[in-house]
């Protein structure tokens, strides 16, 4: 993390932080093939193919224009998934550090350095958790924008490809910000936790 500030804990011991629990798709997504039927009705209504391609052509290019919005909707779920995994995991973190003297003030704002709940995703990064591809801080900025994940039929294709680039970050780096001053990192080592991926099991 380059220059990072750390907080400061008394003594060497280790900490047990509660489990991250990465669910996989939410409930009611519906099965791949309907998501690219309804993608193939993106791309008609928006008029992305070329006029001068023959009915052949047309119809392949349909399709993989639809397989791609899918897979491209997949993203944002598995996205949406993380984050909302891991405020549900900051939110357990902030229970135990308030039931423990020690943890208890590193959260304390009129304390400096103090921690932020950013600094529970900066851990997380710190640890160099396995993601399968998803970007942390994306995930986390996902979930701050949409509450619960929007149906495929709420996108145009550009709004989908928006989503992935500056959107969830500009999310996440304004939820990161929010407090007063940069907010100080957890030192790796002085933490402990597993990860679950709901997914696989």
């Amino acid at each position: 993390m380059g220059e990072a500030t750390y907080v400061n804990i008394p003594g060497v011991s280790t900490h047990e932080l509660p489990p991250l629990l990465v669910r996989g798709v939410p409930d009611g997504t519906l099965p791949r093939e309907q998501l690219v039927e309804l993608a193939t009705g993106i791309v008609d209504s928006e008029d992305m193919l070329a006029e001068d391609l023959s009915a052949e052509s047309a119809e392949e290019c349909k399709l993989n224009l639809a397989i791609h919005l899918a897979d491209q909707y997949f993203r944002l779920l598995s996205h949406w998934q993380w984050g909302d995994s891991i405020l549900e995991w900051i939110r357990q973190c902030e229970i135990t550090f308030d039931a423990h003297d020690m943890l208890r003030p590193l959260l304390k704002k009129d304390l400096w350095p103090h921690a932020g709940r950013s600094s529970f995703v900066d851990l997380l990064v710190e640890k160099s958790i396995q993601t399968k591809g998803v970007g942390l801080e994306k995930a986390v900025g996902m979930r701050l924008t949409f509450r619960q994940p929007p149906p495929i039929e709420c996108f145009s294709n550009q709004f989908l490809f928006y989503l992935n680039s500056p959107l969830a970050d500009t999310a996440y780096q304004t939820w990161s910000h929010m407090g007063a001053g940069a907010a100080a990192h957890f030192p790796p080592s002085r933490f402990h936790f597993e990860i679950h991926d709901l997914a696989i099991q």
